[in-house]
Formats: structure tokens, sequence, C-alpha cells
């Protein structure tokens, strides 16, 4: 049985797998790393922080992506 945890993505509700850090936490939701920005409890998650910030319950995070255009 898979321990799963639960969070908030965008303003919804989510379970996900407990033990995810944030990278793992985009492959989970199917989202891939380039042209995102991630707010996690309000604060901006600079991406090197990615790798070592595991996912914790009752955290917020809002991902954002960026879509150039011209």
């Amino acid at each position: 049985m898979q321990v799963t945890i639960q969070v908030v993505i965008n303003g919804e509700p989510r379970e996900i797998p407990d033990g995810l850090n944030i990278a793992a936490l985009l492959a989970h939701l199917g989202i891939t790393s380039e042209r995102v920005a991630i707010e996690r409890n309000r604060d901006i998650l600079p991406r090197a922080n990615w790798e070592a910030t595991l996912v914790q319950p009752g955290d917020s995070y809002e991902i954002v992506h960026f879509v150039g255009g011209g």
C-alpha cells in the first residue's frame, strides 16, 4: 500500500505519493520542468532547490507555465 499525502496544487486539493521532491512532483503531475515557475506556500521556490525540497503534507503550490509568442 502506497502512503499518500494531501497538498493543494493551483487551488485544488490533491492526494500525491509521500516522499516526492519537487522535480518528482512535476513528473508525477506530467509537467515538464522547462518554462515552469513554482510557488510553495506563497514563496517562490528557486529551480536550484527543487531536488532538495521534499513535498510536505499541507503544502500549497502554484505552478505556472511560461508561454512564448510573437
